[in-house]
């Protein structure tokens, strides 16, 4: 079978800054080809240049056997070469049969617009067909911003089959997902191999890669490194190929030491409409609150930190407090790393000094109102120091940091605080597995020197490698406790779909 799609000695230049050298890649129709790989070792360059989105400097794009070289994405799309983003590209006011035609507004037939009028009915009609192989539960008269998250990746791939693409690039697709509605993703791209489109699958989730993809290949720093069948190597192998040397243990091992006393405990706990929610979290422990989209993990972190309304009990080693906002909360000791750090957690145009000190501004000026500038050095240096942050330096700009050194920073910020509670939801969503096992490095830190660690996360083998205890979350209450070691992967994705008369 001969390759779709052929790139040959590509390389990209930005102003003497080689971001892509002499790179080789075949994709097959039918076919998920993974591209992995650290923050910076090309992969998003490769897919721009792919997609039409940057130009590339030197080389050859063969395409179903001719050479191309497209002027921008409309061009890229006409010829079957479709992208869908981590943030999708939807208008939230439109309904999904009008996303799906918006892409190919430019080249509809007669049957669609004739006379300057569009049919609208026909467009529904060519919506529902480009859904049929994928997914045919979506109304295409709902609005888009009434979509679940699962939903409107669906669209997106609608959009593209509507297109008639016959190479998709998925870049993270299941970053904005919920962990139990990946195999959903999964069965539409399989589906979408039938029909004989070639998949380019961009992910950190190697689990993913090896669940999906048919080969896979490594880039590290602007290089490809090799390409491999899926069944011919190993997570570790794959790993070592990424980062240049083997992470023996990405979880890392806990200190061992006992648990101390409860730093938290949590009474009848009720927020919003539902949840009665009772649990308590030690000195040096790891407690992972787990459940799908909706059971309340997220609810009981926003409601300890002061940002949900709540009624039920909050004790801080063993006193009753009221915690009404996130102020409160920081003056208790609790700091809050949020799921997403581009919108919450970091501000993407100040640099990184103002991100990590922006918590403790009033205690760093006092009553004068004056930074003290020396002692605000010595706290950033600090961190960038024990987090590890690559950075040119305190006053780089944040938005120019790779994704994993974003979350460090999110991180540094609020351990600026000295908190005794650390909620982090979400702590190593969009990161590559160099910063992942750093920042998994530094939480059994934290917990080694008698921090409390409240996880919340979506990524079941996150919470099994570093939990000491998960609590299952389903409508709005905890349902099931688990020691470390004593559940598998398959027994707790069981654990949290099931309904309460135990049928999943």
């Amino acid at each position: 079978m001969d390759a779709v799609l052929s790139l040959k000695d590509i390389s990209k230049d930005f102003s003497g800054v080689m971001a892509l050298k002499h790179v080789d890649l075949d994709i097959y129709p039918g076919e998920v080809h993974a591209l992995v790989g650290e923050n910076g070792a090309g992969k998003s360059t490769l897919m721009k240049i792919i997609s039409s989105v940057y130009r590339k400097s030197s080389g050859t794009m063969i395409l179903k056997g001719r050479e191309v070289d497209f002027k921008d994405t409309d061009e890229a799309k006409e010829n079957g070469i479709s992208i869908i983003h981590q943030e999708f590209n939807l208008f939230p006011n439109l309904s999904v049969a009008e996303n799906i035609f918006m892409d190919t507004i430019n080249r509809t037939n007669e049957k669609i617009v004739r006379r300057g009028k569009i049919s609208w009915k026909r467009v529904e009609q060519e919506a529902r067909e480009a859904l049929r192989d994928i997914n045919d539960q979506i109304d295409v008269n709902s609005l888009v911003e009434n979509l679940n998250v699962q939903s409107k990746q669906v669209v997106e791939i609608a959009k593209a089959i509507h297109a008639e693409a016959e190479v998709l690039i998925m870049d993270e697709p299941s970053a904005a997902l919920p962990r139990n509605e990946v195999e959903n993703m999964f069965e539409v791209i399989r589906r979408l191999k039938k029909k004989g489109v070639a998949i380019i699958y961009v992910s950190h989730h190697l689990d993913e890669v090896f669940k999906i993809a048919d080969k896979v290949t490594v880039m590290r720093n602007g290089e490809k490194v090799d390409t491999v069948n899926v069944k011919e190597i190993t997570q570790q192998e794959l790993i070592r190929m990424m980062i240049g040397n083997e992470i023996v243990n990405l979880y890392g091992e806990s200190s061992g030491k006992a648990v101390g006393n409860p730093l938290l405990e949590v009474k009848d706990l009720v927020f919003g409409t539902g949840g009665n929610v009772s649990f308590s979290l030690h000195e040096g422990e790891i407690v992972s609150l787990f459940g799908i989209v909706g059971a309340g993990a997220q609810s009981v972190a926003e409601s300890l930190f002061g940002m949900k309304k709540h009624t039920g009990k909050i004790l801080l080693e063993g006193k009753e407090v009221r915690i009404q906002s996130p102020r409160e909360a920081m003056r208790y000791g609790l700091g809050y790393i949020p799921g997403d750090r581009r919108r919450y957690g970091i501000i993407k145009e100040r640099s990184v000094r103002e991100n990590i000190t922006l918590p403790i501004l009033r205690k760093l000026s006092g009553k004068t109102g004056v930074i003290r500038k020396k002692e605000e050095e010595q706290i950033v240096e600090e961190f960038i120091g024990k987090l590890r942050v690559k950075t040119t330096g305190a006053d780089q700009i944040t938005n120019f940091l790779s994704g994993g050194n974003q979350q460090k920073i999110v991180i540094a910020k609020w351990l600026s605080i000295r908190p005794k509670i650390l909620i982090m939801v979400e702590p190593t969503r969009g990161v590559d597995i160099g910063a992942m096992s750093e920042i998994y490095e530094l939480i059994h830190q934290l917990a080694s020197s008698g921090m409390g660690i409240l996880m919340i996360s979506s990524d079941m083998p996150e919470v099994l490698g570093m939990s000491d205890r998960i609590l299952v979350m389903r409508d709005g209450k905890i349902r099931s406790e688990h020691q470390k070691g004593s559940i598998n992967q398959s027994q707790l994705l069981n654990e949290v779909t099931k309904s309460e008369e135990g049928q999943t």
